[in-house]
């Protein structure tokens, strides 16, 4: 493939008329994907361990401060960028990929898309004040913020309160509940835990979620649970309980009903998951291309390239990977508040695209490289385990886009049948 101008690879996401930062990070994620990442990948998945060397490095290169705003220390990132990212590392690192979106993502909501929320000036001056505490932490500590979302219910989804509960007291909350499949357990510095402010009324709304940022040292939070699952095993995606979590009102990501505001106005926010799979389908065809030349390190020398039905199995993978890069890229692009409806559907297209098509091409890859392909020294395995759990992602998993798409197609807002 002839590279973009300016770099000496074809990025993830394809070749674009890249800004000049954009190069400079895309350089560096590849870089760091290829010279470390990449040989650790087996190490987690076999273990089930948080990759904590690939945070150091992430660390170092300034990659966990990309989205704070320039003007906070950070290296002001905009959505585009970040996903343009986050598809290069994963392509050479799922789980790295994967729990890096859950840290960013709690500086770009806070950041660049909460610009974009309507406020008060009130809440915009709260906010302000706020989110520069959250992002000292990040540029001068160098701390890490998860983001736990599931509960098992229909609350990930947005279609239910969250279960958990945060009720107002004096200089705070008091947060009770628990949280599944929480990557990041135990690695990160804060929890940035969605939950539903407790009124008293016992009428829990969506409407009045909060985003709270809770600290791992907190009195009353607790992590449990084991973790070996199919794939992503280097999540550490355990199980979080808070039992009268005192947090500081500090510690707000958001101002009182910000999050709901934010979640109608930037469906894109929950688009971050895809970069990770749009790069491990770049894997699978990259490790199969090496493969049929005979490249792969370690692996003799054999070419199995002359083969027509080799050849018509790879040109299937290139058209699809193609497919997928075009209308992520496009979606990443548009992506604004308030998108229009064909770009409220497009969006919902391109994650259902990049999540199914991820473990397709992982699928095609192991049926074209035969045999070897199933041997654990090699990574393709790993990447059709860790492809096969994008489409189980909440909130937007593969049948929720699917009904999703279907309904706003076919009504207007507002809309009912008699």
């Amino acid at each position: 493939m002839d590279a973009p101008p300016g770099l000496s690879f074809t990025p993830a996401v394809g070749d674009h008329a890249f800004t000049a930062k954009q190069r400079s990070l895309l350089a560096l994620a590849h870089e760091l994907g290829r010279d470390r990442f990449a040989a650790r990948a087996a190490q987690w998945d076999e273990e089930a361990s948080f990759p904590f060397p690939n945070y150091e490095d992430l660390r170092s290169a300034g990659f966990l401060k990309l989205c704070v705003p320039e003007g906070e220390g950070g290296l002001g990132a905009d959505y585009a960028t970040y996903m343009m990212v986050a598809a290069e590392i994963g392509r050479f690192c799922g789980a790295t990929a994967l729990t890096y979106n859950m840290h960013i993502c709690s500086t770009m909501w806070t950041g660049v898309l909460a610009d974009g929320i309507p406020m008060t000036e009130t809440q915009r001056a709260e906010h302000a004040q706020r989110r520069r505490l959250h992002f000292r932490r990040v540029v001068r500590d160098g701390a890490i913020y998860a983001q736990p979302f599931s509960e098992g219910s229909a609350a990930a989804a947005g279609r239910a309160p969250f279960g958990t509960t945060a009720r107002k007291v004096d200089g705070g909350w008091l947060v009770n509940g628990r949280k599944i499949f929480a990557s990041l357990s135990g690695a990160a510095d804060y929890y940035g835990v969605l939950c539903t402010e407790d009124k008293g009324d016992e009428k829990p709304d969506a409407r009045d979620t909060l985003y709270l940022a809770v600290p791992a040292t907190s009195a009353g939070f607790a992590i449990s649970g084991d973790w070996n699952p199919l794939g992503m095993r280097g999540t550490v995606s355990r199980n979080l309980s808070f039992q009268d979590v005192f947090v500081s009102d500090d510690e707000q990501l958001m101002p009182r009903g910000v999050y709901f505001k934010g979640a109608q106005t930037w469906p894109a926010m929950f688009f971050t998951l895809a970069p990770t799979y749009l790069g491990l389908a770049n894997a699978a065809y990259d490790f199969t291309v090496r493969y049929l030349r005979g490249e792969v390190p370690g692996e003799p020398p054999v070419k199995r390239r002359m083969y027509p039905t080799k050849q018509i199995a790879v040109a299937q993978m290139r058209i699809q990977l193609e497919q997928m890069r075009s209308i992520f890229l496009r979606s990443v692009l548009e992506a604004r508040p308030n998108p229009s409806k064909d770009e409220r559907m497009r969006l919902y297209a391109a994650q259902y695209t990049v999540m199914e098509g991820a473990n397709d091409i992982a699928r095609l890859a192991i049926r074209t490289c035969g045999g070897q392909s199933m041997m654990k020294h090699l990574p393709l395995e790993r990447l059709y385990r860790d492809s096969r759990c994008g489409s189980l992602m909440l909130p937007w998993t593969a049948e929720l886009v699917l009904d999703r798409m279907g309904r706003e197609a076919l009504y207007e807002a507002g809309e009912k049948d008699e």
